[in-house]
């Protein structure tokens, strides 16, 4: 059972850095889960507090991740539009079959949303760029945690290896 415990622990751990780039999986919260997976083996020892820490931070930029494009957008004069079509442009470009579609989409949609709003060509692109800005800090804040997240999860083998040494025996 531990075996399988560890393995889908790692599973998450993938899943929640895929899903800080990929819309609709959730990346910090499917790493966490996977730290908890993971504890959950009798290999390695249940530690609340650092569960409860982690949780946080997960949840933290879980919730951040829905304010920091809108407030990119807003920094740069920008409005709803921006912010609906910048996450658009995002699920196009990571169809796209272009290298960068990832990154491109983000701003396309943004400026087209912006530009569907007011017609002002220049305003439409400094609010994209305030989105795609936005995008780009959220998306990368949320992979720095979920990497972090990959790192505990290793330290969580090595610091018990030889109780999962034992179990692989």
């Amino acid at each position: 059972m531990d075996v399988l415990l560890i393995l889908l622990g790692l599973i998450l751990i993938i899943v929640g850095i895929i899903g800080c780039v990929v819309p609709g999986l959730p990346g910090p919260i499917s790493g966490w889960v996977g730290l908890l997976v993971t504890m959950s083996a009798k290999a390695i020892p249940m530690d609340w507090a650092f569960l409860s820490i982690t949780l946080f931070v997960a949840v933290a930029i879980s919730v951040l991740d829905y304010f920091i494009p809108a407030i990119g957008t807003k920094k740069f004069g920008g409005s709803k539009y921006g912010t609906y079509g910048s996450i658009i442009g995002l699920l196009v470009g990571i169809f796209a079959p272009i290298p960068g579609g990832i990154l491109i989409g983000p701003f396309v949609g943004a400026f087209i949303g912006e530009y569907i709003k007011n017609s002002d060509a220049p305003q439409a692109t400094k609010a994209a760029f305030g989105s795609f800005i936005g995008f780009l800090v959220s998306t990368g804040m949320q992979l720095i945690v979920s990497i972090v997240f990959a790192i505990l999860y290793f330290r969580l083998l090595t610091d018990n290896w030889d109780a999962i040494k034992a179990i692989f025996s």
